[in-house]
């Protein structure tokens, strides 16, 4: 009998080392998801967006979802910039699952996550990009926007003109007209 209650002495305390264990390892888990780069601080501490559009500064738009692993995956990235270029550019950042947001994400199209919306100082949308993003191409962006240059790694996005070249006197060059071999 008293090998029984030994066996079971074992058993009891395995399992409590066990559940220690696990507690232990699921407390230190939560503690890197909420660490001082999180989404939501980072929100918390973004440029709100009527201050981004009229104060002269160029902005970075972030959309995101605090279940997104990409968004979270950039976000010490995103701190990162922010610390270097904070100065420069505003970040501003939507949660896609606020419903107060709807109106940016209709005006932006926002169709996936991470979606970053480029902003001139002047308060025009000049570009986007969609999905993660490596930490070197949004440093070239930054500094690109910030320069008034065409952004490197983005899909530019604004209106756009009529190509109209001096240099060839066919108005519709689907016409194969005399004017092409007299030239």
């Amino acid at each position: 009998m008293s090998e029984v209650v030994n066996a079971n002495r074992i058993r009891n305390t395995l399992i409590a080392v066990a559940a220690i264990t696990l507690s232990i390892a699921i407390f230190f888990g939560f503690q890197t998801q909420t660490g001082s780069v999180s989404l939501e601080s980072q929100a918390k501490d973004s440029t709100p967006i009527e201050v981004a559009i009229a104060n002269g500064k160029p902005t970075l738009t972030e959309f995101y979802a605090d279940w997104c692993t990409s968004c979270q995956a950039m976000a010490p990235e995103l701190a990162q910039l922010k610390q270097k270029y904070g100065d420069s550019v505003n970040f501003v950042m939507f949660n896609v699952d606020n419903n107060k947001w709807l109106p940016e994400i209709l005006r932006y199209r926002v169709d996936g996550i991470p979606h970053f919306v480029f902003i001139d100082d002047q308060g025009k949308e000049i570009a986007q990009a969609i999905g993660e993003q490596p930490s070197s191409v949004m440093q070239a962006n930054l500094e690109a926007l910030i320069d008034h240059q065409t952004l490197p790694y983005a899909a530019s996005t604004g209106e756009t003109s009529d190509l109209k070249s001096p240099n060839n006197p066919i108005s519709d060059p689907r016409s194969h007209s005399s004017q092409a071999k007299s030239g």
